[in-house]
């Protein structure tokens, strides 16, 4: 019986030392944040992006849903942001979201542009410790001037099929 114990001790006490200590090299979530000028639900020539905006990142346990961890993060001027995380989230739903935008005149989230899936762990594969988000984005509650030519463009490479 003692053997046995000290065989699961042997066994189970590095996994746990492993499980909670952070990471030799932190993970980097970087996206960016756009103001869509044409209403278009995506960003165009004439989106610009946005210095300033609030984004969090937020993961989940994937059974119970129970916030595990939260990071906030804010646009540079190029409208990107970039938030470090230390901690692996191997098994975790993590999402980067829009929290507040300092354009008062594009400050409505974009539907369906307001969060990206990012997955946090370095047991998938990825040799790079940037993990890239989608866009995301607020919009305008009028059309910019010159988005009737700008959103023509997009319908002429539609119609090249």
């Amino acid at each position: 019986m003692a053997k046995l114990v000290l065989l699961l001790a042997l066994c189970i006490l590095p996994a746990l030392a492993l499980a909670t200590r952070p990471l030799r090299k932190p993970l980097i979530v970087q996206g960016r944040v756009y103001c869509d000028t044409c209403l278009a639900g995506f960003e165009t020539s004439a989106s610009n992006y946005i210095a300033g905006a609030k984004v969090r990142l937020e993961c989940k346990n994937r059974n119970t849903m129970q916030l595990l961890y939260s990071k906030g993060g804010t646009t540079d001027s190029t409208g990107t942001y970039k938030i470090t995380v230390t901690e692996d989230h191997e098994d975790q739903l993590c999402d980067a979201f829009l929290v507040s935008s300092p354009q008062g005149d594009c400050a409505k989230v974009s539907p369906g542009r307001e969060r990206a899936r990012v997955i946090l762990t370095n047991y998938n594969g990825m040799a790079s410790e940037t993990r890239f988000a989608n866009a995301m984005g607020f919009t305008k509650e009028e059309p910019a001037a010159g988005c009737a030519n700008v959103l023509k463009q997009y319908q002429e490479f539609d119609n090249d099929d």
